[in-house]
């Protein structure tokens, strides 16, 4: 089966995180989707939230080692990869907690149904996947411990 590779951020913004109601696959999940040839995964997160949602981020948890030498560029380390399957073939998708800049800004393209911040208690909703939900909640998690 064919493997892809993608990119997912869950974005937070006043304690809650954001969702999307994705409509051809009729999940809920985190804004993502594939890395475009030669394009780094914090670049293709950037695009593909500008694409669905419209707004700016900031994303979290960067490194902290200069960047001299052969370094063109430090990524931020992602909090979490797995692999899942979309149908018909696999994703590999490294996750990224982000920060909203401009949140006011948000609007959906046509490849969503809807998006609704989700605070923590809010995950328990029936239409929120187990992995979504326990994705999120680490999302929060180390947002918070970033921010402390």
């Amino acid at each position: 089966m064919k493997t892809d590779l993608v990119i997912a951020g869950y974005i937070i913004h006043q304690n809650k995180v954001l969702l999307i109601h994705h409509r051809k696959l009729n999940l809920w999940l985190p804004v993502g989707g594939h890395i475009d040839e030669n394009e780094t995964p914090n670049q293709a997160l950037l695009r593909e939230i500008k694409e669905e949602i419209g707004i700016d981020v900031e994303i979290l948890n960067k490194s902290n080692i200069p960047a001299e030498g052969n370094i063109k560029c430090n990524l931020a380390t992602p909090f979490y990869v797995n692999v899942h399957s979309v149908g018909d073939h696999d994703h590999c998708c490294l996750f990224y907690v982000c920060k909203a800049i401009n949140p006011e800004q948000l609007k959906i393209n046509n490849e969503l149904k809807n998006f609704e911040w989700f605070a923590k208690d809010d995950l328990n909703k029936d239409h929120v996947p187990a992995d979504v939900k326990n994705q999120s909640l680490a999302a929060l998690k180390l947002y918070n411990n970033l921010l402390d």
